[in-house]
């Protein structure tokens, strides 16, 4: 009996020691978190779509705080969001280019050929794990609007020859589109951006034009008619 008063002692005098030193490091070592953060965070929209290259809204606030990035870098915020936020921190509010998914396909229905008729799981992912889903073009869009479904901010549609179409007033460049498309067609780029290529045909000339009218040939037209510098070919 008297072994197990002293052991209860023990335990007891350590838990009292071990707390007293938890208590000493919470006071001393506590690190002060900028109260700003939590009303940053509070004027972004809160979508947590990673457009800004941070993992959530919390991680850009905190940057913005730390004055690492201005809040125009906030692609999904409207004008007077951002506003809000430079004027709460009495910063500028940055000059930001804004960003757009575009698609890398212009074939489709009517244009790109079909080997057969898919019945399977209606998904691009699923289409493309079985050979593409009847898509004779190994490379094009399958169709099946996984991209669009992907999109949270309704910035994404399909067209009556099956190809997805990108409302830019409302695609904020997270991403997910990108991430969704197993083909690999969609990029996030400029709005401003003045050319787009709308096929990744690794095949030239008629070998590429037999499996979609719409292919790119790579006959080179493009590069040699532009100004120097602007357009080059790589891998067709």
């Amino acid at each position: 009996m008297e072994g197990v008063a002293i052991a209860a002692a023990v335990l007891g005098g350590l838990g009292l020691l071990f707390g007293g030193v938890l208590a000493l490091a919470d006071r001393f070592l506590k690190v002060e978190e900028d109260p700003r953060i939590e009303q940053v965070e509070r004027l972004l929209p809160g979508s947590n779509c990673g457009a800004c290259g941070q993992p959530g809204c919390r991680g850009l606030a905190e940057r913005i705080v730390a004055g690492e990035q201005p809040p125009s870098k906030c692609t999904v915020s409207s004008p007077s969001g951002l506003d809000a936020i430079a004027d709460f921190l009495g910063v500028d509010v940055g000059a930001a280019e804004k960003q757009v998914a575009r698609i890398h396909c212009g074939g489709g229905l009517g244009r790109a050929r079909m080997l057969a008729s898919y019945e399977g799981e209606s998904s691009c992912r699923g289409a493309h794990l079985v050979g593409g889903g009847g898509l004779e073009c190994s490379w094009g869009c399958l169709g099946l609007a996984d991209c669009v479904r992907a999109c949270t901010f309704d910035a994404m549609r399909m067209n009556g020859s099956r190809l997805p179409v990108v409302d830019v007033a409302k695609c904020t460049a997270c991403g997910d589109c990108v991430v969704a498309c197993p083909r690999a067609l969609i990029d996030i780029v400029p709005l401003a951006h003045p050319l787009i290529v709308q096929c990744r045909a690794p095949l030239a000339a008629e070998a590429a034009r037999h499996l979609c009218s719409a292919a790119c040939d790579a006959c080179g037209r493009c590069a040699a008619d532009a100004a120097p510098g602007l357009v080059r070919m790589v891998s067709n």
